[in-house]
């Protein structure tokens, strides 16, 4: 599979967890259907044409990410106003931002229907181009993004092997964790349909090591050679 690797970073992030409405928390990585609308926003797809490209995107690409900065997250409250009465009062509402989030993500083109996008992601990245300004979640933080390779993606493999990105909970056992550091869970999205709307099924629970470090693992992987750097990388893929 062709791959690219890219570098996602802000001054705040968030990526909001549906079940929390009243108060909304972020996940703590950029997830695979914020980086479909991130991809649609560089390439200025309007927003009703994005609505049939979700779902092909969500099929037709995976992704990995690494924590390129510990995760911090930090809460804000906000009174909402409506244009009718602009002046009236409201009670705060607080939301939960991630604090300089930074990941290097990858980019697997798993089916051929969608390689004029991909090439033309890839051909943006590198050009340092954007229609739309990229946004980490919310339009009020923005994202910059730096290309750093591209390369392709070997078939799937089961082994150990050490990673610093996420790995899928139930299907990668880890083998041992050495030294004291944070592990991550979350639960994260990976298809939207033609309505904007998350499927439920197709949530994955993910294991992450928080910056720097690293777990080993059990499990399937695809190994990431790429024509910048001399050494295969193992990346798990969703």
């Amino acid at each position: 599979m062709k791959g690219i690797q890219f570098i996602v970073e802000g001054n705040w992030g968030h990526f909001k967890k549906p079940e929390t409405n009243n108060n909304p928390l972020s996940h703590d990585l950029i997830t695979k259907t914020a980086l479909i609308g991130l991809i649609g926003a560089v390439l200025g797809v309007e927003r009703e044409d994005m609505k049939n490209k979700f779902p092909e995107l969500s099929e037709d690409l995976l992704y990995g990410v690494r924590l390129l900065n510990p995760v911090k997250k930090i809460s804000w409250g906000f009174t909402g106003k409506t244009a009718i009465n602009p002046t009236a009062g409201g009670s705060p509402k607080y939301f939960e931002f991630l604090k300089n989030p930074c990941f290097l993500v990858v980019l697997a083109l798993k089916e051929i229907r969608s390689e004029n996008i991909f090439d033309e992601f890839n051909e943006s990245l590198k050009a340092e181009k954007s229609i739309y300004p990229p946004v980490l979640g919310w339009h009020n933080c923005p994202a910059n993004l730096k290309w750093k390779s591209e390369g392709e993606f070997s078939d799937i493999s089961k082994a150990d092997f050490n990673t610093q990105g996420f790995v899928i909970a139930g299907e990668h056992i880890p083998k041992e964790i050495i030294g004291e550091f944070r592990i991550g869970f979350d639960k994260l999205p990976t298809h939207q349909n033609n309505d904007f709307w998350n499927e439920p099924k197709k949530y994955k629970n993910i294991i992450y090591p928080d910056c720097p470090h690293s777990l080993l693992v059990n499990g399937i992987y695809y190994e990431y050679n790429s024509v910048e750097a001399n050494n295969a990388e193992k990346w798990v893929l969703i």
